[in-house]
C-alpha cells in the first residue's frame, strides 16, 4: 500500500510538472501572437457576428453563472440530489474565486484593453476599466465554473466546456481582452476549479470504495 501510494504520488507530481511547463509554453506563445490574432479578428468583423458575440460576453459574465449554480443547486437538493447540489455549489465557488483573483490581477497590472486609444500597455495599478485587460475576467469565472463540473464528471461536463471558450471568443471579437488575456484568464481558472474540486468533491480512494458499496 505504502509503495502504490509513493508511486500515485510520484505520477501526479509528474503530471503537475507537465501542466506547469506546458502552462508556461502556451503563456508565451500567447503573447507572442497578441498582435497577429487581433488583426486577424480586426480584419473579419461581421455585423451579425459582432451582435452575437456581444450577447455572448454580456450573458457570460459571473453573476449569470452564479444565478444559473443557484438554480441547479437548489433545483438538485429540492429533489433529493445532495451530490449535484455539492457540484453545483464548488462551481459556484470556484467561479466567484476565479473571478475575485482575476479582478485583483487585472487591477495590478493595468493593461490597457485593445480598444483603448491612450495608454497602451501595461500601466501599473488602475481601477478604470479601460486598462483592466489582463486577464479576463469573463473568461476565468466561465472556465472555472464548467471546469469544476467536468471534474466531477466527465460525462455531464465535457460538452459544456464549449462555452468558455465560447465566452473567450466574444471577448476577443469585441476587443475587450487579446489573446493572451483569454489564454491566462483560462489558465487561472483552471486552476481554481482543480482546487475546489479537489477541496470539495474528490474522495481519497478507500472513501470512493465505500461509496461504491
Amino acid at each position: 500500500m505504502g509503495i502504490s501510494n509513493v508511486n500515485a504520488g510520484a505520477l501526479r507530481l509528474r503530471w503537475w510538472y507537465l501542466f506547469f511547463f506546458a502552462a508556461v509554453a502556451l503563456v508565451i506563445a500567447a503573447f507572442s501572437f497578441d498582435a497577429d490574432v487581433q488583426h486577424w479578428i480586426a480584419a473579419h468583423q461581421n455585423p451579425t457576428a459582432k451582435k452575437f458575440m456581444r450577447g455572448v460576453s454580456h450573458f457570460g459574465d459571473w453573476p449569470e453563472h452564479v444565478v444559473v449554480g443557484i438554480l441547479l443547486a437548489s433545483v438538485s437538493w429540492a429533489c433529493g440530489s445532495k451530490r449535484w447540489a455539492r457540484v453545483f455549489l464548488a462551481m459556484i465557488i470556484a467561479c466567484a474565486i476565479a473571478g475575485a483573483a482575476a479582478r485583483v490581477v487585472k487591477i495590478a497590472t493595468g493593461r490597457a484593453r485593445p480598444a483603448a486609444q491612450t495608454g497602451a500597455g501595461w500601466n501599473g495599478p488602475r481601477f478604470s476599466t479601460t486598462y483592466n485587460a489582463f486577464p479576463s475576467g469573463h473568461t476565468a469565472a466561465s472556465t472555472a465554473f464548467f471546469v469544476t463540473l467536468a471534474l466531477a464528471s466527465w460525462r455531464v461536463g465535457l460538452a459544456t466546456l464549449t462555452i468558455p471558450a465560447l465566452v473567450a471568443a466574444s471577448r476577443m471579437y469585441v476587443a475587450a481582452h487579446f489573446f493572451s488575456d483569454v489564454l491566462c484568464a483560462a489558465l487561472l481558472g483552471i486552476i481554481c476549479a482543480w482546487a475546489v474540486w479537489h477541496r470539495m468533491l474528490h474522495a481519497p480512494p478507500g472513501e470512493q470504495a465505500q461509496r461504491a458499496r
